[in-house]
């Protein structure tokens, strides 16, 4: 990605965190006669545990130096000092104690600074007395914060969560920008990024779907972003923990310091909406930042000319921005340089296995992490597929069902092609199976395949049963148990169906636990009993009754019976063709 180039300031205004040169005092500072006083007692032990004065050994654990009163209360003077001075670049009271009380180090620098400044004037001026030694203690720390340069803004990133000299670092790119507005800047950018979430796990879960399906070279921006999940990764709770403030806006600000220097007004909230603009709901905005933060940073007319040229090669299935923003959301890295070289690659290579770049573009869509994976890669997963005799058209028709399956390893998919062998499949059928449902072969064999059989033979299909049973309805095996085939189960059983019954149909016509109630099963039974006036046990043998279409042939046909006032099975009823029908009952 190409994004907006940021000056980096050279003449920084205050003085390099490894250089601490003596400051003059300058005759015409002013200092305020006396600071507000503010009791923050219950912070004291806490900043001492921090902060312990240089004297004190730190190896020395079981002998510390105890802190005397004086060290106490400048501890506490310390931090109010800071606080005040907060204060006069326009923050409330409240929030420069709070940044006060969350920069413990930099509070230490400048109590060291005070210290050693004390030491030296007065060794310079030989004991005798000086100006800098009739300052109070709050009014040298308050000049030594002058000194520094940063106008607190070091304080209050370190409050952020960053260490001393992150902050120190990242302050550098921060000279011109004012701390009132860097304060709502912050604000701003961590509501985009971590509120109304509801599981923050869930950003680093797809953060790691997305590295482990990388297999080619990448860019910098790429780089970068995989340089922050690392940095987020080593921290404690890992990449889990992608979507916590407290943990990754830190890194983010360390790894992409010059989302900072970003214009609120001018950069940050047009993004937002440009994003709205294409289909990206505010709520799941953070996604996208982070889990490719270049977005952040990157020029708008530059994102919005790479959207397009997707749209335009791909116009008859991203023709709609919400649909884009929806593809966006699954895979932010096709925002990237690297990964839209590669969908042309991609493309490529499937014209060559003479695979139709709908078929492509429709698996690209469902799920876009196939952009990440190199050619040579799915190569080798294409081949596995032609083994079973899945190729040309059939293999766009199993990508676009499945794309899920071009990224599997394999010898997974491998392991599941003698699965089924071992359940009776011959090779020819395996491919019929795998042209038919796709899912199997990206299914766990232990979490899923084998619980399906073992439920399966629950119910009453038994080995023997399997193979017929699965050919003819091969969704059983990756159909949900308990959201979709059980409570089908139990309403069959609810309208007198014995558990024999339904094993006897499902042997039969395995489609019948597919079938939705509320569209197809609890309408074409409440015909059968209500209107037909039939007993359910006539669907036991003829199960095939539910794949009828109730309004098109069930009921025509049975109001043409019941006009000629003839009786007949569910089979002879539904079971002939037109022709044969209208010769059997009307008389033609």
């Amino acid at each position: 990605m190409t994004t907006k180039s940021l000056s980096i300031p050279l003449d920084f205004p205050f003085p390099s965190p490894k250089a601490h040169p003596l400051p003059t005092l300058h005759p015409k500072i002013q200092f305020p006669c006396k600071f507000p006083l503010f009791s923050l007692p219950q912070r004291i032990q806490f900043l001492r545990n921090q902060c312990p004065p240089k004297c004190q050994n730190h190896n020395d654990n079981n002998n510390p130096v105890p802190y005397t009163s004086q060290q106490e209360a400048h501890f506490t003077e310390t931090q109010e000092a800071i606080s005040q001075f907060l204060q006069e670049f326009g923050i409330s009271a409240a929030e420069s104690n709070s940044i006060a009380l969350n920069s413990p180090k930099y509070a230490k620098m400048l109590f060291d600074s005070v210290k050693d400044l004390e030491e030296w004037t007065s060794w310079k001026s030989g004991g005798d007395g000086n100006e800098f030694a009739t300052l109070g203690f709050k009014e040298k720390v308050a000049y030594m914060a002058k000194e520094k340069g940063d106008n607190g803004k070091v304080a209050f990133l370190e409050s952020l969560g960053l260490s001393l000299s992150s902050s120190m670092n990242v302050a550098r790119y921060l000279h011109g920008e004012s701390l009132p507005n860097l304060i709502h800047k912050v604000k701003y950018m961590k509501e985009i990024l971590f509120s109304d979430s509801d599981d923050k796990r869930l950003v680093g879960k797809y953060a790691r779907c997305m590295m482990m399906n990388l297999s080619i070279p990448i860019d910098e921006d790429l780089q970068q972003t995989l340089s922050l999940f690392e940095k987020v990764e080593a921290r404690r709770g890992g990449l889990d923990m992608l979507g916590s403030s407290e943990v990754t806006f830190r890194c983010l600000v360390e790894s992409f310091p010059r989302i900072l220097l970003l214009p609120l007004d001018l950069h940050l909230k047009p993004m937002v909406e440009f994003l709205e603009s294409i289909g990206v709901p505010k709520e799941h905005m953070r996604e996208i930042f982070l889990l490719f933060p270049p977005v952040i940073i990157c020029d708008i007319t530059g994102i919005s000319r790479k959207v397009q040229a997707l749209k335009k090669v791909t116009f008859h299935v991203w023709a709609f921005d919400k649909d884009f923003g929806k593809m966006l959301l699954k895979y932010p890295w096709i925002l990237s340089t690297a990964i839209q070289k590669n969908y042309k690659e991609i493309v490529s290579f499937f014209h060559t296995e003479k695979v139709d770049k709908s078929s492509v573009d429709t698996a690209i869509r469902s799920w876009p992490h196939i952009l990440g994976c190199s050619t040579s890669k799915l190569e080798v997963m294409v081949e596995q597929l032609a083994e079973l005799g899945i190729r040309n058209k059939k293999l766009g028709q199993v990508i676009s069902k499945s794309p899920q399956l071009l990224l599997r390893k394999p010898q997974e998919f491998l392991q599941v092609v003698l699965f089924l062998e071992d359940l009776g499949f011959d090779r020819e059928t395996v491919g019929q199976v795998a042209s038919r449902c796709p899912e199997i072969f990206a299914a766990s064999i232990e979490k899923t395949l084998k619980k399906k059989i073992e439920f399966l033979d629950r119910i009453g299909v038994s080995k023997d049963h399997l193979p017929r049973v699965i050919k003819k309805y091969p969704e059983l095996l990756v159909s949900d148990v308990n959201r979709t085939i059980l409570p089908r189960m139990k309403y069959l059983k609810d309208v007198g169906l014995s558990k024999k019954d339904i094993a006897f149909m499902v042997r039969r016509f395995s489609p019948l636990l597919g079938y939705s109630i509320d569209e197809v099963l609890r309408p074409k039974y409440e015909f059968l009993v209500n209107t037909m006036k039939k007993p359910v046990e006539d669907v036991v043998g003829y199960p095939r009754y539910f794949s009828y279409s109730l309004e098109k042939k069930i009921m025509p046909r049975f109001w043409v019976l019941k006009g000629r006032n003839i009786e007949c099975s569910l089979k002879d009823m539904l079971a002939k063709n037109d022709e044969e029908f209208a010769a059997d009952f009307m008389g033609f």
